[in-house]
């Protein structure tokens, strides 16, 4: 290999406890109390705050948050079991599956083949009298377009949830995600841009789904028997009663990754981490850019929007029509670089009943396309180790 780099782990994600992470999570252990806590309240105020939200409500999972989002949507709008939710046909399958869940049914939309977003062009196509909500999903760090998809919203009366799950602190045209719909998603899942092994948050400037999300994510209980306080927040209580009024879940997360999400949200700790993978994707990118020139432009090198701003969670690769990807990423696994596919939905089992020609860039991506890490932790010496073994590989 050239340079003779040595061979290195990228993976495409990770965590490193750092000296306030472990301060905050011994004052949970000593305080005794690892239940929802001080620690979760102040991370939802200061994540809403981030985000320009005025509520923020945590769950155990990013999915759990997209569940009890729309179940609340669908609850307090009196929707039908059958109502029908528009969502892009790449994406994590859990963006759809909770549609199911909800007793409701996806309906599917191509991407477009620079965010990976939504097609906004696409979506009054598949609008019925049954529709009822729009769940544009922010992939890989970059917001989707937004100004239009909510545009198409308001002239069909429609709910918008944002899954932001991948693109926390990102901007579109000024605005934050998961502040630009109704609602807005997100995961603290290993992986993600905050790392706290397991979570999930809702935004949402509508006071009355933020407390019904609270109330979701405890079992559906009203919200009178929390003892709710700021933020809807649950407050222990002597002699505690319960009263449930709606089919709820056990969503909750303890004190403790709440301990570990909070210690993140930490201005300069948010600051370096969007500089290095900004500096780790421009690196990569430049270097795909001058690899093209030599392979017939193999690479479709992803783009932000003008009026975008990009958090890069992964980066990702996505090759020309027509090459297969499965030994371009097996040459990289064997060579310690980790990969992933980008999200398909179209070769799932569960699915199955969609026809790929209906969506011919996400048919694309499920054949051609992958992600790499791109992460605070990796040097531009793994960078350069990643592009040298791609063209190693384009070499043979």
């Amino acid at each position: 290999m050239k340079n003779n780099i040595t061979p290195r782990l990228v993976g495409v994600g990770t965590f490193k406890m750092n000296p306030r992470m472990r301060l905050y999570l011994n004052q949970v252990l000593d305080s005794g109390r690892i239940s929802y806590g001080e620690k979760s309240l102040a991370f939802e105020k200061r994540f809403a705050q981030l985000h320009d939200c005025e509520y923020a409500i945590l769950s155990n999972s990013g999915t759990s948050a997209l569940e009890v989002a729309l179940q609340a949507m669908k609850e307090l709008n009196g929707w039908n079991d059958g109502d029908e939710v528009i969502v892009p046909a790449t994406t994590f399958v859990a963006t759809a599956n909770i549609v199911v869940h909800n007793g409701m049914n996806p309906v599917f939309v191509d991407v477009e083949p620079i965010t990976y977003g939504i097609n906004p062009m696409h979506i009054e196509k598949v609008i019925t009298d049954k529709t009822r909500a729009i769940i544009p999903v922010h992939l890989f760090g970059q917001p989707c377009e937004m100004q239009k998809i909510m545009s198409i919203a308001a002239d069909h009366d429609l709910l918008v949830i944002e899954d932001s799950c991948e693109s926390m602190f990102a901007t579109h045209h000024g605005e934050y995600v998961g502040s630009m719909g109704d609602i807005g998603c997100f995961s603290t899942y290993v992986a993600h841009l905050i790392v706290t092994g397991v979570g999930g948050i809702c935004t949402t400037n509508n006071r009355a789904y933020a407390a019904k999300i609270r109330s979701l994510v405890n079992h559906g209980i009203e919200l009178e028997f929390l003892n709710p306080g700021d933020n809807f927040a649950p407050n222990p209580t002597v002699g505690r009663r319960f009263k449930f009024d709606t089919f709820g879940h056990s969503y909750r997360i303890t004190e403790m990754e709440a301990a570990l999400g909070l210690a993140q949200v930490d201005d300069l700790f948010i600051d370096d981490m969007l500089k290095r993978r900004h500096l780790n994707a421009d690196q990569l990118s430049s270097g795909l850019f001058k690899l093209n020139k030599q392979h017939n432009d193999i690479f479709n090198i992803p783009k932000t929007l003008k009026y975008n701003t990009h958090s890069w969670m992964m980066y990702p690769i996505l090759l020309d029509r027509g090459t297969d990807k499965e030994p371009f990423m097996q040459y990289l696994n064997e060579h310690m670089i980790e990969t992933r596919d980008m999200l398909p939905i179209l070769n799932q089992t569960c699915y199955s009943y969609l026809n790929p020609i209906d969506f011919p860039i996400s048919q694309w991506i499920v054949d051609s396309g992958f992600y790499v890490g791109c992460h605070q932790d990796l040097d531009s010496e793994d960078i350069q180790y990643v592009l040298q073994t791609i063209e190693s590989y384009l070499e043979q």
